[in-house]
C-alpha cells in the first residue's frame, strides 16, 4: 500500500512515517500540478496539514490557522478528485464539539467559538473529495518529543506544574501507539465517516495532572489560574482550559481495541 502525507514533518506526520517509512511527503508549497504528479500510483492520502493551534490567536496568526487547514486542504482534495487514490483520511480536532457536554460522533451540535468553526469549514473542504474519506478528530495527542506533553514537562520537572482552575474541566486524550493504530485499521477495513481519535475513557484535568505528576515524580501543589493562561495565550488559552468530554464510539464499533485505556499507564509507559 502506497501512502502519502501532508503535514509529514510535524508530529503525528513524523510517527506516521516511522510506521510507513516509504510514504510520500506533499509539501504545503506543492501546487496542484506538482501533487497530481505525487500522487501517481499512490493508494491512501493523509492530511495532516495545519499551523500550530496552541500559540497565541493574532488576528494574522487566525489567518495563519485557517488558510494551513482550508486552502491547503482545498487544493489538495482538487488533486485527489484528479486522481484514483484509493482512500482519503483527513483531520479535524475535538475542539468542534460543545464544551461540558458528553459527545460521540453522534453528537450534532458544534462549538460557536473560533475553533468550532475552524474544524467546521476544515471538515466540510475534505467532504468535497469524491474518494472514499474518513476525518479523525483529534483529542489531546501524548507521545514522546513532540505535542501537548513536551510542553507539559518541563514546569512539572521543576516542581511548579498543577491543576488549571478546579482541575474539573475533561481531558479527552489518546496515546500516539493508539492514534497510529487507528490509522492503520482504517486502511486495512477503508473505513468512511468522522471518528472520534480519542482514548475511551477521558479524565478530569485533576487526575491528568496527578497522574503526571505520579509518572515524572513531581509534586502538582501549584495551582495554575485560568487568567494567568489567558495572559499568556489570549483567545487560544480556550484549547487549555475548554472542558471537552469525548468518546470514540465508532472506532470501537469499528473493531478496533485500545493498547492505552488507563491514563496512569499511558503517561508512566511515555516519561519512563
Amino acid at each position: 500500500m502506497k501512502i502519502a502525507i501532508t503535514g509529514a514533518s510535524g508530529f503525528v506526520g513524523t510517527a506516521l512515517q516511522k510506521s510507513f517509512r516509504d510514504a510520500i511527503s506533499i509539501q504545503r508549497e506543492d501546487d496542484e500540478a506538482a501533487i497530481i504528479e505525487k500522487l501517481k500510483g499512490v493508494d491512501v492520502v493523509i492530511n495532516l496539514a495545519g499551523a500550530p493551534i496552541i500559540k497565541r490567536w493574532s488576528d494574522p496568526y487566525k489567518k495563519i490557522l485557517r488558510e494551513s487547514r482550508i486552502h491547503t486542504t482545498d487544493r489538495l482534495v482538487s488533486a485527489i478528485n484528479q486522481s484514483n487514490i484509493k482512500h482519503f483520511i483527513s483531520t479535524s480536532a475535538i475542539g468542534i464539539y460543545p464544551s461540558d457536554v458528553p459527545c460521540d460522533e453522534s453528537c450534532d451540535t458544534y462549538a460557536d467559538d473560533f475553533l468550532g468553526r475552524l474544524a467546521k469549514e476544515w471538515e466540510d473542504e475534505a467532504h468535497k473529495c469524491n474518494k472514499p474519506t474518513a476525518i479523525l478528530r483529534f483529542g489531546v495527542i501524548l507521545g514522546k518529543d513532540g505535542g501537548a506533553l513536551k510542553q507539559m514537562i518541563t514546569p512539572f520537572k521543576l516542581g511548579v506544574g498543577g491543576i488549571i482552575g478546579n482541575g474539573k474541566m475533561m481531558t479527552s486524550w489518546i496515546h500516539m501507539d493508539d492514534l497510529i493504530g487507528i490509522y492503520k485499521h482504517l486502511m486495512e477495513k477503508q473505513l468512511t465517516g468522522i471518528f472520534n481519535a480519542t482514548a475511551p475513557h477521558p479524565v478530569s484535568n485533576y487526575t491528568f495532572t496527578k497522574a503526571l505528576g505520579k509518572a515524572l515524580h513531581r509534586p502538582t501543589i501549584l495551582p495554575i489560574p485560568e487568567f494567568a493562561l489567558q495572559i499568556m495565550y489570549g483567545e487560544a488559552a480556550s484549547v487549555l482550559t475548554e472542558s471537552k468530554e469525548v468518546y470514540p464510539k465508532k472506532i470501537l464499533d469499528e473493531g478496533y481495541r485500545f493498547l492505552h485505556t488507563d491514563i496512569e499507564e499511558a503517561l508512566e509507559q511515555i516519561v519512563s
